[in-house]
């Protein structure tokens, strides 16, 4: 399969994202960074469409079940009541750093998911989120790629 084809599929998968997509479009498929880096962010954006569409229908199947309605509506008052201050001071820069950090669970998929819970607006949570990708790319684009020349002081390319 073609590297860009599996470039996007681990930047969509939620345990990797752009976490592992980036490094694998760097490193085996030798794409240059120019290129790799604005395609893995923007893979990485698309999430928030997906995971909304994905949210809104099994919520939607889910909530006919009494147990189900009763159990997420209790949630999720208690999410927002005890958020509600917070989300409104830091929702869009929130969710933005939340999905910017390059670590596990806080990627695009958790960042949508919180939004979605929280009652963020959708156009707010997909420029949050693109805004979070593209922080998350910069991060691992320095490290990986700052990696890549600290090993090459200690190695040499034969």
């Amino acid at each position: 399969m073609d590297n860009w084809i599996w470039t996007a599929l681990l930047t969509l998968l939620p345990i990797a994202e752009l976490r592992g997509g980036l490094p694998f479009a760097l490193l085996e498929g030798n794409f240059p960074w120019h290129l790799a880096y604005p395609f893995c962010v923007l893979v990485n954006a698309l999430v928030a469409p997906m995971a909304f569409l994905f949210l809104d229908t099994a919520h939607k199947l889910l909530y006919k079940w009494g147990f189900y309605a009763r159990a997420f509506d209790r949630f999720i008052e208690k999410a927002r009541r005890k958020l509600s201050v917070k989300v409104e001071r830091w929702g869009f820069w929130g969710v933005a750093v939340f999905v910017g950090i390059p670590l596990p669970i806080t990627g695009a998929w958790t960042g949508t998911l919180g939004a979605w819970v929280l009652g963020l607006s959708r156009q707010k949570t997909m420029l949050a989120v693109l805004a979070g990708a593209a922080i998350s790319g910069l991060v691992v684009s320095a490290i990986i790629l700052l990696g890549i020349e600290a090993l090459s002081l200690f190695i040499k390319n034969v």
